[in-house]
């Protein structure tokens, strides 16, 4: 069996609050987009699974990689046997488009069509929480405003269909714990589920992340990547996430590498 899971990006992002737990409570817009890992399973004849990574590297162990937590996550509820799980990383590490979350998130749905496991969405959602805080978005993958620790939802009627999105990310990445590290939480004074509603040439100055104001101060690159994108025509440009992408919302088609040598760049048409 073959997936393909995709990237997300951030329509706005407010760190509201810290919590007891140790986590902050966010509010966000989470938005699926075409940037696409290859992941792949197969019953295996050994005793035990095999996982292999190609593409793009990621610092971490196998055994942290978050498709074989979530195969382990649902072993200790379902008899699963040996498997050879293959992973081709297209989606960046460390650049707020949510990649490991969406391989976790994707492993759970394989495994429960695979081996008819009879999970629901919710089920799955629950699972995918333990892995991660926007692991359970990949579960329905379609747009939606998150809060809490961004693992609560409500449907909105997002349509970015006919735009062409570019995301640039330069050669470096920041972890979520350090982004988290340097904010400081503030009461949102903006509400982003109503600036949804908004035509997306209206969300420049009004749809903001909070993280673009302290990674910017230590990687000035990253906001001339923002202003380089709209002085290119973006309607809409942003830093997604807590990472180092940094996508731009065209009307019409942008060639990335012209414009940005030396740096990841992804470009496709929205649909």
């Amino acid at each position: 069996m073959i997936s393909f899971p995709n990237a997300k990006i951030n329509l706005g992002l407010s760190v509201i609050a810290c919590r007891d737990d140790g986590f902050h409570n966010i509010e966000t817009l989470f938005y699926p987009v075409p940037l696409f890992d290859i992941l792949e399973l197969v019953k295996s004849s050994d005793i035990k699974t095999k996982f292999t990574r190609s593409g793009i590297v990621v610092a971490s162990d196998y055994d942290s990689d978050l498709c074989m937590r979530a195969l382990n996550l649902l072993k200790k509820d379902f008899e699963i046997p040996p498997l050879k799980i293959h992973l081709h990383k297209n989606i960046p590490p460390g650049a707020g488009l949510g990649g490991g979350s969406s391989d976790g998130a994707f492993m759970i749905k394989m495994l429960n069509e695979y081996f008819e496991l009879g999970l629901t969405e919710q089920q799955m959602e629950n699972y995918a929480g333990i892995l991660g805080s926007d692991c359970p978005f990949f579960i329905r993958n379609h747009p939606r405003f998150a809060k809490g620790k961004g693992n609560e939802f409500e449907d909105v009627n997002i349509d970015l269909s006919g735009y062409f999105l570019l995301i640039i990310k330069p050669p470096f990445s920041i972890s979520t714990k350090e982004a988290y590290e340097s904010i400081k939480p503030s009461k949102s004074q903006v509400n982003l589920y109503k600036l949804s509603e908004l035509p997306v040439s209206q969300w420049q100055g009004k749809m903001v992340n909070d993280f673009e104001t302290v990674v910017f101060k230590k990687h000035p690159i990253l906001s001339e990547i923002k202003s380089n994108l709209y002085e290119l025509g973006a309607v809409f440009a942003l830093m997604s996430g807590s990472g180092t992408a940094i996508y731009g919302i065209f009307k019409h088609e942008i060639n990335p590498h012209h414009h940005f040598p030396g740096f990841f760049c992804h470009s496709a048409w929205l649909t």
